[in-house]
């Protein structure tokens, strides 16, 4: 579904990838895991068209997308939710998912979308009228993956979903990335909490200093002794 291929990317002058190729494939959940600073979110900065690689390409279902403009490609079922939530924060729970749903098929099928969201977060049923920035840092992370969902999305890709949560809450963010996944969307999943994130991918990528420099199954990984050492406090 996702092929990236040999990319390059800076910041100004300043490079942060080289010659990263990773992809991910139809109903998948793939991880991209790493220190701080080794270019996970700058990948998937990339992928969406925040980013341009200087060198190499992306391809989303066998099209080149690597010059094609963002909010394009959430039409074409390609959705970020962004690292730190970056909700409407003046904005209510539901006008927050709205803005997930403004074009094409997923504005058609906004209200299903958004009972399924409610099916998914119960609380954000219970707060549909609250403004988001009044939300906890839980119910804020429970409405960013929602507004993504409501994009329709067939690759969603999650940038640090754990980010500030407590444990509770970090757990119940991961069973919904799987029920997404059992419910056919494809996954790309970059996060700071390794275990979690190796227990529940098919296959992952390990990224340092901007390059790929491991690769296999979540399990395999779980189980690799740089893995351990490094990421795993093992």
């Amino acid at each position: 579904m996702l092929e990236i291929r040999n990319i390059d990317v800076f910041y100004g002058d300043v490079q942060v990838i080289w010659d990263v190729s990773f992809e991910v494939k139809e109903g998948e959940v793939v991880a991209l895991i790493g220190a701080n600073g080794a270019g996970k979110s700058t990948s998937l900065k990339t992928v969406s068209g925040i980013l341009r690689p200087r060198k190499g390409e992306i391809v989303f279902d066998g099209v080149q997308i690597d010059k094609v403009e963002p909010y394009k490609l959430i039409e074409r079922g390609l959705v970020l939710c962004p690292e730190g939530r970056r909700l409407f924060v003046e904005m209510t729970v539901e006008e927050n998912l709205d803005m997930g749903s403004l074009k094409g098929e997923a504005k058609k099928q906004r209200e299903k979308s958004k009972e399924m969201v409610f099916g998914l977060f119960p609380r954000l049923k219970e707060r549909s009228r609250q403004l988001a920035g009044t939300l906890s840092g839980g119910e804020q992370q429970m409405l960013a993956v929602g507004r993504g969902l409501m994009s329709k999305p067939r690759l969603m890709m999650f940038d640090e979903p754990s980010l500030g949560l407590a444990p509770m809450l970090v757990r119940e963010i991961f069973a919904v990335i799987r029920k997404i996944r059992e419910e056919g969307t494809t996954v790309l999943i970059v996060e700071q909490n390794t275990k979690q994130s190796l227990a529940i991918a098919d296959r992952a990528y390990v990224l340092e200093t901007g390059k790929i420099t491991l690769q296999g199954t979540g399990q395999t990984l779980l189980s690799d002794e740089h893995v351990k050492k490094a990421y795993l406090g093992v």
